[in-house]
């Protein structure tokens, strides 16, 4: 199996030689900083549409963490497009953070058409390094389709729990690797090296579910999910919460 995941491997490495060849000369990473955003604009639609019902699902019992201001604070850590605004409640304050600046436009259109929220400010920042977020100042943190592409888990979930006050709560929703067994995760491991060099740095073979169980939260909710989306290397999915 190892020498067929190569062998496939290096035709895709042949057939994408030209992108290979942006990266090594510095260029793909701008390219795909202002790329991506559009892409996932895109994807956004498509994804909200299969998976409406696991979101609201999810984001079901967010009131229940309103601070003593009877307001909730959120914070969206790799916020994208704003494709989460929709399923917040109202009055709810949000402020965002991403690494990547050119998403702020997007995020100022979902804005205008989500008025329900108050926003409070968009940050650059690596979700591991969210320095200018306060210890304890946040209700919730909410991340998805994130985890796949930091680069370090662990720190980045130790930054969630700085930022978030006593008692608050984690929500997540992330694609992870499938059963080890089965031909979605050969799959898996035959693209993993051509999807993150296409979509910025994403893993398909990442078992986050094992990073959020060693986690330092009080309580974990986890669900495993297969997905109704388009790419079956996506499909396996993990969502729920966690308390600080």
């Amino acid at each position: 199996m190892a020498l067929s995941i190569f062998i496939i491997q290096l035709a895709l490495r042949f057939l994408l030689f030209p992108v290979y060849l942006l990266y090594f000369l510095g260029l793909w990473n701008w390219i795909c900083k202002n790329w991506f955003p559009y892409f996932i604009r895109n994807f956004s639609v498509t994804y909200n549409k299969q998976m409406a019902s696991k979101k609201r699902e999810l984001f079901s019992n967010l009131q229940e963490f309103e601070g003593p201001s009877g307001k909730l604070s959120l914070l969206e850590v790799g916020c994208g497009s704003g494709t989460n605004f929709q399923f917040y409640p109202p009055g709810c304050r949000v402020t965002c953070v991403d690494p990547n600046p050119n998403f702020k436009k997007f995020l100022i259109e979902s804005i205008a058409e989500n008025r329900h929220l108050q926003f409070e400010g968009f940050v650059v920042a690596a979700g591991e390094n969210m320095h200018s977020i306060a210890d304890g100042s946040m209700d919730v943190v909410v991340c998805t389709l994130v985890l796949c592409s930091v680069k370090n888990q662990e720190q980045f979930l130790r930054e969630v729990c700085r930022v978030l006050r006593p008692g608050g709560a984690f929500y997540f929703m992330e694609h992870v690797a499938a059963e080890h067994s089965t031909g979605t995760y050969f799959w898996q491991q035959v693209l993993q090296p051509v999807w993150y060099l296409l979509f910025d740095g994403c893993h398909v073979t990442r078992e986050s579910w094992k990073t959020l169980e060693r986690a330092s939260f009080s309580k974990l909710k986890l669900q495993h999910l297969h997905a109704p989306l388009p790419f079956e290397v996506v499909r396996p999915h993990i969502y729920g919460c966690a308390l600080k």
